[in-house]
């Protein structure tokens, strides 16, 4: 969807308006049309939030014309504006191509947040429906509007790494797998042969650099591993950043099988991957000078006679040994391997992606992500990034006293850490394969989709990551 700028109301097919309890209590308003002061009296409309009043009939320039309310000025906040442009985008959807959007009197400093709000709305996904969706909402126009023409071309960016990332999270297990994650890695490039440098390791060059913790959950699968990188503005000389992203792209749990019940939403298992892709996407379009390698551990977690049982050591690609006491904790395992891969790239920060644990959607639900570093200016940038992009996340302890907790008798560390504080100990474990450079782990196991009769997949934390990278441009 096409977001543009209007300096007023014209014409069209239709035209949405903005309005607050100020506005409709004020005589100034309905003076020039009494019509209006009429129907506003009949129908007792107080511009509540997300209160509707069609206006049949009033607008000569447009045949449909609609108020939304925006309640009260001093209770508005992000969370409000993403309910907001959902309302918005249902009473259009599927009805205009085009749409006149004055929000004039929403307050300036929430223009940003409220537009990107209306990309994310307006996703739809019927890749694989013979009957596909009715027309989606094609172009917003938007009346009043502070946003500078830089801030739009960054929302389009991002609606389009976002909506990527939605994609590739949705499709299915036995079409999104580790090579198709390679190829598309390549795709990409061809269409951005200027500014993208991909590199793709498959399972014999993983074994050659001792990539063992990797290979133990790729080797059950008919699936073979895939190591991607890309290299974002390549010929760049400053220390990159550099993000990592979980790509499991069914995770069964291996011979520590899962319950079968909701089992296929493990397709979602590759959503950190997917957003390194997305952002990856989002910054060729947005054209952000800054270097950026994305890497992307890419396998199946299947059961089989090849699997990895629960009790075996393999050797990192670091050297230390890990006992793989459930089969089912594999996203540390890829990930590890692919932490110690990427120090060739002398990152300046590294921020891993993985909906790795169900210990932090317990703790955090599904409303923020889960945040860890030891680096407190790092996890201030994330956070304020965060705030910014209404892609929240919350900060976690990731502390030495809890290292202990994965000591294993017959080797350097096991794989789990006991019933206690999963998410915590999950990123103990990566902590110790990233001492070497700055380091914040993204737990989004949370947030990454959705489930019951919204399921889908989220794109997050796109505009996280790209509201983070954005930030550090700037500051270069």
């Amino acid at each position: 969807m096409k977001i543009s700028l209007k300096t007023s109301q014209t014409s069209g097919s239709a035209l949405i308006v903005l309005t607050d309890a100020k506005q409709i209590e004020s005589k100034e308003f309905t003076a020039a049309l009494p019509q209006l002061a009429t129907l506003i009296e009949a129908t007792q409309y107080k511009a509540n939030l997300n209160e509707i009043l069609p206006l049949i009939g009033l607008n000569q320039h447009y045949p449909f014309c609609s108020f939304i309310g925006l309640g009260q000025d001093d209770e508005l906040n992000a969370s409000k504006m993403a309910k907001l442009a959902q309302s918005i985008i249902q009473l259009a959807q599927r009805k205009y191509a085009t749409l006149d959007l004055d929000i004039t009197h929403l307050p300036a400093s929430l223009h940003y947040v409220f537009t990107l709000a209306l990309t994310q709305a307006n996703y739809a996904f019927d890749e694989y429906k013979s009957k596909k969706n009715e027309a989606q909402l094609e172009h917003i126009h938007l009346i009043g509007s502070t946003l500078s023409e830089n801030q739009i071309e960054l929302i389009h960016a991002i609606q389009s790494g976002q909506n990527l990332a939605r994609d590739l999270g949705n499709r299915p297990g036995n079409i999104c797998y580790p090579e198709y994650l390679a190829k598309l890695a390549q795709e990409l490039a061809d269409e951005f042969p200027d500014q993208l440098k991909v590199t793709v390791l498959d399972e014999q060059q993983m074994a050659d650099l001792g990539m063992n913790a990797f290979l133990a959950v790729s080797q059950g699968s008919a699936h073979a591993g895939r190591v991607i990188t890309l290299e974002y503005l390549p010929n760049r000389e400053e220390a990159p950043v550099v993000l990592v992203g979980k790509g499991v792209t069914f995770d069964t749990g291996g011979i520590s099988l899962k319950p079968s019940a909701n089992m296929d939403e493990m397709k979602f298992d590759m959503c950190g991957a997917a957003s390194v892709l997305g952002t990856i996407r989002a910054l060729c379009e947005a054209k952000l000078p800054i270097h950026i390698v994305g890497a992307i551990a890419a396998a199946e977690n299947m059961p089989s006679s090849k699997a990895t049982r629960p009790g075996d050591i393999v050797t990192t690609m670091s050297g230390q040994t890990v006992e793989i006491l459930n089969t089912d904790a594999e996203g540390r395992l890829v990930l590890c391997d692919t932490l110690t891969y990427i120090k060739r790239f002398n990152p300046a920060v590294v921020v891993d992606i993985a909906t790795l644990t169900g210990a932090c959607v317990v703790a955090l639900g599904k409303v923020v992500s889960g945040l860890f570093s030891s680096d407190d200016d790092l996890a201030q940038e994330i956070q304020t990034a965060g705030e910014q992009s209404f892609d929240r996340v919350w900060r976690l302890p990731v502390m030495d006293d809890y290292q202990e907790l994965l000591d294993s008798p017959f080797a350097d560390i096991a794989n789990i850490g006991g019933p206690h504080g999963g998410a915590i100990t999950a990123a103990c474990f990566l902590q110790r394969f990233t001492r070497d450079y700055r380091w914040a782990h993204l737990d989004i196991a949370g947030t990454a989709w959705l489930s019951g009769a919204n399921k889908g997949s989220t794109g997050r934390p796109v505009p996280l990551l790209m509201q983070f990278i954005a930030n550090r441009s700037q500051h270069d």
